[in-house]
């Protein structure tokens, strides 16, 4: 194996210290905040580097579709089953299914994930999506989202929120900004959602996109 520049071995020790404290692998947005780095192409050219090398492996079918190569973090390969609960729009508001969807998980349809994808597994059931409105976060009309339950999350970060009166959800960035929440798309033809801060409740926080490829 060649020589690693000092950008490559920090890129593989903050995936290292991000896979331990988190138990899921980091993404290349993730990679360059963590890192602070220029650019994601700088990110991608490196990481393509250190695949060849035999220290990472890729899977352009989904977000965190990165994994390091070592004998540590291969100990846990085995698949995480985790519940199908409904649907939820990257768009407009959605309606939010069912209490009885939501408490039936051992009925439901189930979504084998690898483990360091799935990490510890709590509180983890994956949605699917309808629309387009985060497509420049790289979720399509049809993935699925694998989500998190949370009542909080900061600003920025990906998430599925119910605002009241009507019980409808939708998944984007949020952001509190004082007595009002903007719902971010991340779609330029997309226009943001306000909504009082009061109205609107974060129900999970997106922790991977699942890509079936066809």
């Amino acid at each position: 194996m060649r020589n690693l520049t000092e950008r490559q071995q920090r890129i593989l020790e903050f995936f290292e210290e991000f896979l331990d404290e988190r138990s899921y692998p980091p993404t290349v947005r993730d990679i360059q905040r963590g890192c602070d780095i220029s650019s994601t192409s700088v990110v991608s050219y490196n990481i393509e580097i250190l695949k060849r090398e035999g220290l990472i492996r890729k899977d352009d079918g989904v977000s965190r579709g990165l994994g390091l190569v070592s004998p540590r973090h291969q100990r846990n390969q085995e698949t995480v089953a985790v519940p199908l609960v409904g649907s939820i729009a990257a768009g407009e508001p959605f309606p939010l299914p069912t209490a009885e969807t939501w408490a039936s998980a051992a009925d439901l349809d189930t979504v084998d994930l690898p483990q360091p994808i799935a990490g510890r597994s709590e509180g983890l059931y994956a949605l699917n999506v309808k629309g387009e409105s985060m497509i420049d976060a790289l979720i399509a009309d049809g993935d699925l989202v694998i989500m998190q339950q949370t009542n909080s999350v900061p600003n920025g970060e990906m998430a599925a929120v119910r605002i009241a009166p009507d019980d409808e959800t939708t998944l984007k960035r949020f952001y509190a900004e004082g007595p009002v929440v903007r719902l971010q798309p991340e779609n330029s033809q997309m226009e943001p959602i306000i909504v009082p801060a009061d109205k609107v409740d974060v129900l999970s926080r997106v922790v991977a996109v699942w890509r079936y490829r066809g």
